[in-house]
């Protein structure tokens, strides 16, 4: 796999009625870098994906897709029992992403069943994970047990620093 950039930062974005949403500075110039325009101008595509066992969504760059595909067929692996058989549902909930372009200001539509799955509305968290962007309705976020402390703490910031009452 090639080498790509790791995605750190957050931030939070407004989401229009139609999906519109941009991905924060703070995350937008590595998926730049990790995604480019074939004809050399700016944006790329970005992959959305539901998350495989939390209620957001992923983003990522095309060039994870291999590395993504090599953890599921070990896990998959892994799950063959005495019978032989393979619990199929490991690539069923890690292999649902969707191709959208994204522009040189890093907006994109957000696909009607991610945001769905999501309950995504009008505001949407983004966090980096290294390896790909996490995006969170900021109330599910705030109500989903288990989330590291700081993201609690950053998702709260940000909301607060745009008036945004949870």
């Amino acid at each position: 796999m090639s080498e790509r950039g790791d995605y750190q930062g957050s931030g939070l974005a407004l989401v229009d009625d139609k999906g519109r949403v941009a991905i924060p500075n703070a995350l937008r110039h590595t998926l730049a870098e990790n995604a480019p325009r074939a004809d050399g101008k700016d944006g790329g595509t970005v992959i959305i994906a539901a998350h495989e066992d939390q209620p957001c969504l992923i983003a990522y760059d095309p060039a994870y897709i291999a590395e993504l595909k090599r953890e599921l067929n070990e896990r998959v692996a892994l799950s063959r029992g005495a019978d032989g058989k393979v619990d199929h549902n490991i690539k069923r909930g890690g292999a649902n992403g969707e191709a959208v372009p994204f522009d040189g200001s890093g907006r994109f539509i957000m696909p009607g069943f991610p945001r769905f799955y999501a309950n995504i509305g009008a505001h949407a968290f983004f966090w980096g994970t290294l390896d790909y962007i996490e995006i969170w309705d900021p109330a599910t976020l705030l109500a989903t047990p288990g989330i590291a402390p700081q993201m609690v703490a950053a998702c709260r910031y940000y909301c607060q620093d745009k008036g945004i009452a949870l």
